[in-house]
């Protein structure tokens, strides 16, 4: 059971490891193909954003971005693979900065084609998220059963 829950995770880290492997080769000294689709995507959302609230977005340098985008993939990734919450939150936190940028099926038209395939991909991310969530919970319930299942030391008496 150990093999397959380790085949498992390393299976589900493959989509995060692969881009950060792409990514990390494409870099460059301006961040690669990906920082100048990461800067017109944080264009937008920049201007979504402060539309809808009516706060200023913070600026960012997307090349820096990039490089944290592949740290936390990179990172959060090795610790996944060998069973860590911890790992979990970095790919968790990776999916909540990066998916409502990169798919911003939200700035189109709904009968438009870009639309649908925009969705399409923020969906599957959604359920990257999920998964990553199901893997916390049900390691954070097993742990606490562990705990729970240990019996209370009780001290003699003399």
């Amino acid at each position: 059971m150990a093999l397959i829950t380790f085949l498992g995770r390393l299976l589900f880290v493959s989509f995060f490891v692969l881009s950060a492997w792409q990514e990390f080769n494409e870099f460059g000294n301006d961040g690669g193909p990906v920082a100048k689709t990461l800067a017109s995507k944080i264009t937008k959302f920049s201007k979504y954003f402060t539309t809808h609230t009516g706060f200023q977005a913070p600026e960012f340098k997307t090349k820096v971005l990039v490089a944290g985008a592949i740290a936390l993939k990179g990172i959060g990734s090795l610790l996944f693979i060998f069973g860590s919450t911890n790992g979990a939150f970095l790919l968790i936190l990776h999916q909540l900065i990066v998916t409502p940028i990169l798919y911003d099926f939200y700035n189109y038209d709904m009968g438009k084609k870009a639309f649908t395939n925009l969705f399409i991909k923020f969906t599957q991310n959604l359920a990257l998220l999920g998964g990553l969530m199901l893997f916390i919970g049900m390691k954070t319930s097993y742990t606490q059963r562990r705990l729970m299942n240990k019996k209370a030391f009780k001290s003699k008496m003399v």
